[in-house]
């Protein structure tokens, strides 16, 4: 390639195209690439000014940079951060790119001109800014719905703080809601929103462990959403009396046996739920809806407040005036001091704080054993487990 020959060819078949002038801005020598670029053909432009291919408004101006850059040459990008355009032999302009350099020949100062034609980068980039404005313009309008959807809350919020003025501790329980919506809302929509993201960046199809990973995090964040959601519509129906209990005839072992088979894909790695029932009799006269909610409320709350490996118990039995349901684990417990205030709305114990929870389950649980006339209490020690006593009549 160091040979007359060699340097020709790159001369010749560069894709680039390549234009040399002399110090008077007249073209000495243009390459294919060249001419086919601007539209002229073979030999059409040499002993034409450089000028012919610039647009007639910035002729002048190009005729003094042209001088500038022969009375001081060195190797540079023209333009730079400038969008410079040339001009095809029918008039049309296009953008493009222009490297210079120079040689001297005799104590002369002659040219060397690379040009790129960038049209289509271009063109990528009046899509890539209207799409950025379109982007923007959708931020916008969803920012606005937001906006409108925050101000219907806070309507709603009001409507609910007005609700509640005659309770005796409104001030205690807004502050709870408010500390338990932003906690429970914040930390599941952060964390899928950081899915997404990350799924976005896995395209390759080697990434499949990574995006499922993800994928199964996003649900069972939207799982605990609306679990949360859940509890908040439960306790507004029971608030407005909408909730009835409707008693029938079912046998508490297969009961039993169905819920356990219904919570222990949700249980921890070695949990296991056992279930027992004492006596013959099997069969009993309450609400199975409502008794499903407040076993699964309690199961959960088992198996949420358990290490990996601990056993988890309920246990049934039918006396004559009585049933009798426990549900028992070996977890984390409740603290004397809290006890007390267990079955309140939005309460949480100080050594749950880090798990997810709203502070409503127990106080909807108790509500449900209201309404089939029945009790529960519990017993429990720190890190030794909780055991809840529900008791119904026999109707």
């Amino acid at each position: 390639m160091d040979s007359k020959d060699g340097l020709y060819a790159l001369f010749k078949y560069a894709t680039e195209g390549i234009l040399i002038a002399d110090s008077k801005g007249k073209i000495i020598r243009i390459n294919p690439s060249a001419e086919k670029l601007f539209g002229y053909q073979p030999s059409e432009l040499v002993g034409e000014q450089i000028e012919l291919l610039v647009p007639n408004r910035h002729k002048e101006k190009h005729h003094h940079h042209r001088q500038n850059y022969v009375d001081a040459p060195y190797p540079r990008a023209m333009g730079k951060n400038m969008d410079l355009y040339a001009r095809k032999k029918n008039g049309v302009e296009f953008p493009i790119e222009i490297s210079l350099s120079n040689y001297e020949v005799e104590g002369e100062i002659n040219v060397i001109a690379f040009i790129i034609d960038i049209t289509e980068r271009k063109q990528a980039e009046i899509k890539l800014k209207s799409y950025s404005s379109e982007l923007e313009k959708r931020v916008e309008d969803r920012t606005l719905m937001l906006r409108e959807a925050i101000a219907e809350l806070e309507r709603t919020q009001d409507e609910m703080n007005a609700a509640l003025a005659k309770e005796k501790e409104l001030n205690d329980l807004k502050s709870r809601f408010v500390s338990m919506a932003s906690h429970e809302f914040r930390t599941p929509l952060s964390t899928i929103l950081s899915s997404v993201a990350l799924i976005a960046k896995y395209n390759a199809p080697e990434s499949g462990d990574k995006r499922q990973k993800h994928i199964m995090r996003i649900k069972s964040m939207v799982l605990h959403l609306t679990e949360i959601l859940n509890d908040l519509l439960s306790l507004g129906k029971l608030e407005e009396g909408m909730v009835q209990a409707n008693p029938a005839f079912f046998d508490i072992t297969n009961f039993g046996n169905e819920v356990i088979q219904e919570m222990m894909p949700v249980a921890k790695p070695g949990q296991l739920i056992k279930f027992n029932h004492s006596g013959d009799e099997k069969m009993v006269f309450l609400d199975n809806k409502l008794l499903k909610n407040i076993l699964i409320n309690l199961l959960s709350n088992a198996i949420k407040f358990s290490s990996e490996g601990d056993a988890i118990e309920i246990n049934t039995k039918i006396e004559k005036n009585e049933i009798i349901i426990t549900v028992k684990d070996h977890g984390m417990g409740i603290a004397k001091e809290d006890q007390q205030h267990l079955f309140e709305r939005f309460f949480r114990g100080q050594n749950v704080v880090n798990i997810q929870g709203t502070g409503l389950g127990l106080n909807i649980v108790t509500k449900y054993v209201e309404l089939m006339r029945g009790t529960i209490d519990f017993e429990s020690k720190l890190n030794k487990g909780t055991t809840f006593i529900i008791k119904f009549p026999v109707q």
